[in-house]
């Protein structure tokens, strides 16, 4: 059975324009989109620039007069889930980089390629947030949250460590189970954090941060759709690979995944956090869970969640699949920053 994959050429003259393969396939590396080997692929890549948006579009006057007026475990838990934010995708813009080295066909390349740019607009949100709400200073402290908080340090390491073992040894195996630890980061380890953003807007408070969390949540779900695509696309192109196997690992990662951040949650919210009901956020990422699982292909690790209980999340979180969001069924609450209404004037 091959195990080795090989990285995607620059140009080769004697193969086609569209691919003949995910990876270890062969492609000319020249992107024509109304030739392509995947159907679904231009149709996502119209839909990610129909999402295009930058912070700086978003005015922040009114978070900024909030922003006293949080309690303190509410400041707490903004500044520590900011923090995560930044550091999950930061890692993932540069291991965007380092799969599309390996992806054969230049429709996905691409693909990626704008998927990392996205991610550096989500990573520019956190700075344009902190640097509206608080001093340099602190927005420092923020960013080195992952380096010192030991529950943050936990949940990143089971990211980190499935992407590091791809970095130094690429093959399929490690490339299979990078896929499924992507789908983690972007499908379930931002949740907690987007309730908590979600429940502020849904009391009228912090609304512009989290319209910018609910445009960076929009974005996640095309890159989990783009993700599981490519896992079950590699699964059916290489007929030789155990898929029980990787849908087992798929069932077993999500699992172990869900229980860090039901960790998570308890660290950043706790028990008594007005709105969010502790219980119900434990199921609600239960639910996430098997919903991810779902899509992969692969069995639900807790079967006996199947309904969704923070019912009121819906109207914000339910961005994919074409479906209006919350915030864009009403006028937008930013307008465009000019010289006349600077970032540095908020």
């Amino acid at each position: 059975m091959k195990t080795s994959i090989h990285k995607r050429k620059l140009v080769d003259y004697e193969a086609p324009n569209a691919s003949t393969g995910i990876v270890n396939g062969r492609s000319s590396n020249v992107l024509n989109w109304d030739n392509t080997r995947y159907s679904w692929a231009y149709p996502m890549y119209k839909r990610m620039l129909s999402n295009f948006w930058i912070p700086n579009e978003i005015n922040m006057s009114n978070d900024l007069k909030q922003w006293p007026q949080l309690s303190e475990q509410e400041q707490a838990s903004f500044k520590k889930i900011i923090g995560l934010l930044a550091f999950l995708d930061s890692i993932q813009t540069d291991y965007a980089g380092k799969i599309t080295d390996y992806l054969t066909d230049s429709s996905l390349s691409a693909l990626m390629q704008v998927l990392a740019f996205q991610e550096v607009v989500h990573n520019q949100s956190y700075s344009y947030v902190l640097s509206t709400l608080v001093d340099q200073s602190e927005q420092e402290r923020i960013f080195e949250y992952w380096k010192h908080d030991e529950v943050l340090m936990e949940r990143n390491q089971f990211i980190t460590d499935g992407y590091e073992t791809f970095a130094e040894k690429a093959t399929l195996e490690s490339f299979l189970k990078s896929l499924v630890y992507d789908v983690v980061l972007e499908g379930l380890f931002f949740y907690a954090g987007f309730a908590f953003f979600y429940n502020l807007a849904r009391n009228q408070k912090m609304v512009s941060t989290s319209t910018m969390i609910n445009y960076i949540n929009r974005d996640e779900q095309i890159h989990v759709n783009l993700f599981t695509r490519i896992f079950k696309e590699t699964l059916a192109e290489n007929p030789e690979l155990d898929r029980l196997k990787y849908e087992r690992f798929v069932t077993k990662t999500f699992a172990e995944a869900a229980e860090l951040e039901i960790k998570w949650a308890h660290h950043i919210i706790g028990k008594q956090f007005p709105g969010i009901p502790i219980g119900d956020l434990e199921d609600y990422i239960r639910f996430m869970a098997n919903n991810r699982c779902s899509q992969m292909g692969a069995e639900k690790p807790f079967p006996e969640h199947n309904q969704n209980p923070l019912k009121w999340i819906r109207a914000y979180q339910e961005v994919d699949e074409g479906k209006s969001d919350f915030f864009e069924q009403k006028s937008r609450q930013y307008t465009k920053v000019s010289e006349d209404n600077g970032f540095d004037d908020l």
